[in-house]
C-alpha cells in the first residue's frame, strides 16, 4: 500500500500533460490562433514541445530508471497517435501520420536523450571518445 501512495503522485505530471494536449486537440479549427506565415512552424514545435514534456512526465512516472526511456518514448508516441485519431472527430480537424511520426516522435526523442545527457554525462562523454 505504501508504494502504491508513492506511485500515485507521480502520475500527476503526465496527466496533466495529457490533459492539456487533448484541450488543444479538441478545439474546432476555427477556433485555433493562426499564425500568419509562422503558422505551421509554431504549430509543429508546440507538437514537438507537448510530447518532449509528455514523454519526460512518463520518465519522471517510472522513477528515471535508466531503463525506462524507452517505454517513455513509446508511451508519448501510443498517447499521439491516439489523440491524433480522437482529433479526427473534431470538426474542422484532422488526424495526420506525420505529426505522430514527424514531430511528437522528434520531440519525445530530442527531450528524452537531452535528459539523459544531463543525467548521465559518464555515457554521453565516454561516447564521445
Amino acid at each position: 500500500m505504501k508504494k502504491l501512495f508513492s506511485i500515485v503522485p507521480r502520475w500527476f505530471p503526465a496527466l496533466l500533460v495529457m490533459l492539456v494536449i487533448f484541450a488543444f486537440s479538441s478545439r474546432p479549427s476555427e477556433d485555433l490562433p493562426h499564425f500568419f506565415s509562422w503558422d505551421y512552424f509554431i504549430k509543429k514545435g508546440a507538437h514537438a514541445v507537448g510530447y518532449g514534456l509528455l514523454a519526460l512526465s512518463y520518465l519522471h512516472l517510472f522513477n528515471r530508471n535508466k531503463k525506462q526511456y524507452w517505454p517513455a518514448w513509446l508511451l508519448a508516441v501510443l498517447y499521439s497517435a491516439t489523440d491524433e485519431f480522437h482529433q479526427s472527430f473534431v470538426p474542422g480537424r484532422h488526424a495526420a501520420l506525420t505529426d505522430v511520426l514527424i514531430f511528437d516522435n522528434l520531440g519525445a526523442i530530442i527531450a528524452l536523450t537531452a535528459h539523459y545527457w544531463a543525467c548521465h554525462p559518464e555515457r554521453s562523454e565516454g561516447s564521445r571518445t
